[in-house]
């Protein structure tokens, strides 16, 4: 049969409320009878000893005494037995037998401190010596315990009865969460992605709901990223291959003649599925961490330079200045050569995209303590504070309107970031919208150059 988490949670607070119980009634229980019955055998002691003062307070002597109360008396209900204590004057000289004494035996002084003293008018007359016993209680008190251990139980039971009625007020609030977070698992389960619990602590189980909200709030927000890349992807896709199929169809039909123009325009366009599939498939193997690396040591001054180079052409064109600033004293970096070029052509291209004519682009490298920052900084129109957030995610574009006919695919940064990641770098953006970004990548230095 199976439990559930609330059931067993109450047996287990009943069970801890028995055995605390159980425990906490026979410590009481032991306790109270043991001082209890140490209480009677004090009261009978110090009755005996007043029998005795009495008697050496009527005669004025111990003449006599063994005659007047012998040890075969039958003693009466609430005194000492008179075979179980001893009789001894006030030099210590033994004179009813009892207790292990004899009479005429000289009792130890240490025993005498430890015997009861017997005293008349303020002067000790004598010792009452006792066995180490404890006497039984008379029938009164036996009830008075009785009556006590009876109130004992039913204090013990009410206790556990109210044990257990919290222990299932508490065991449904502690399961609460958890029940509401196995029906909110079960509706992902089934593709309702958009789920969330509410969180009413800040313990174990808040914790627990916060974690499950955002996991449902990021899976939300991965299925639409998969929906919007999809769909870009297929926009990307029907672009060059509706020119390309309408060129192909127009030049079966005649309706377009076989030009160097016509065929350019097509070889243009496969060119351009050819980057995006290259592109998407260097995404894809960064992303599952299967793209092969050659990580070695990089001089930072000549990965800028080579970029600088690379893209000046296309600067000219645009009328725009490319300066680099880089300290001489750079140490080395780990990381493929290649692919941080690579990086660098991406920021570069995005730079030259949207920097406006006149402008300059600057590249840069510094030291930061284990790392060297590298940076490519624009005077073009910036990013909002909401693009710099997403201006790495695959096919995210600031300006659509603009941005395809400028010629980007939109993976060039989320290339960038996966690239620089797996070399154990990082990478963002700051920017002020109307004045410019600066995008910056990080990458470790060479070991023993620091």
């Amino acid at each position: 049969m199976i439990r559930s988490l609330s059931f067993k949670l109450v047996a287990a607070f009943l069970l801890v409320s028995l055995v605390g119980t159980a425990v906490a009634a026979g410590y009481v229980a032991y306790i109270t009878t043991e001082r209890f019955s140490r209480y009677v055998t004090e009261q009978l002691r110090l009755r005996a000893a007043e029998r005795w003062a009495d008697y050496y307070r009527i005669t004025g002597s111990w003449e006599g005494v063994r005659e007047a109360m012998p040890m075969e008396e039958p003693s009466p209900p609430g005194a000492m037995p008179m075979g179980s204590v001893a009789l001894a004057d006030s030099q210590g000289r033994v004179i009813v037998a009892g207790a292990g004494f004899l009479v005429n035996q000289r009792v130890p002084m240490h025993l005498l401190r430890s015997a009861t003293p017997i005293t008349v008018n303020g002067q000790v007359v004598g010792y009452m010596l006792q066995m180490g016993v404890r006497m039984r209680p008379e029938v009164p008190r036996l009830a008075f315990l009785r009556e006590f251990y009876r109130v004992l139980m039913v204090g013990s039971l009410v206790a556990t009865v109210v044990a257990l009625a919290l222990g299932a007020l508490l065991a449904r609030s502690l399961t609460r969460p958890l029940r509401e977070l196995t029906a909110a698992t079960q509706a992902v389960a089934q593709g309702e992605l958009a789920q969330q619990i509410p969180v009413r602590s800040n313990d174990e189980l808040g914790q627990l709901a916060m974690s499950f909200n955002r996991m449902s709030a990021e899976l939300v927000r991965a299925q639409e990223a998969r929906r919007q890349m999809t769909a870009d992807i297929a926009h990307e896709l029907r672009t060059p291959l509706s020119l390309i199929l309408g060129h192909a169809e127009a030049l079966s039909d005649g309706v377009l003649p076989p030009t160097a123009q016509t065929f350019e325009v097509i070889y243009d366009e496969a060119q351009r599925l050819a980057r995006l599939v290259d592109d998407l498939r260097t995404l894809s193997l960064s992303e599952a961490g299967e793209l092969a690396l050659q990580i070695g040591p990089l001089r930072p001054e000549e990965i800028i330079e080579r970029a600088a180079v690379a893209h000046q052409p296309q600067a000219a064109a645009r009328r725009v200045e490319i300066v680099t600033t880089v300290p001489p004293d750079l140490p080395d970096v780990e990381g493929d050569f290649d692919r941080v070029a690579q990086v660098l052509d991406n920021l570069l291209t995005n730079a030259l995209r949207f920097s406006p004519e006149g402008s300059k682009i600057e590249l840069g490298a510094q030291a930061l303590g284990r790392t060297v920052r590298f940076t490519v900084r624009d005077e073009g129109p910036g990013l909002a504070p909401e693009d710099q957030e997403r201006v790495f995610d695959r096919f995210y574009r600031t300006d659509r309107s603009r941005s395809r006919d400028l010629g980007g695919s939109g993976l060039g940064l989320a290339i960038a970031r996966q690239l620089i990641l797996l070399q154990g770098g990082e990478i963002g953006v700051e920017s002020t919208l109307g004045k410019g970004a600066t995008f910056w990548f990080t990458l470790p230095v060479q070991k023993g150059d620091v």
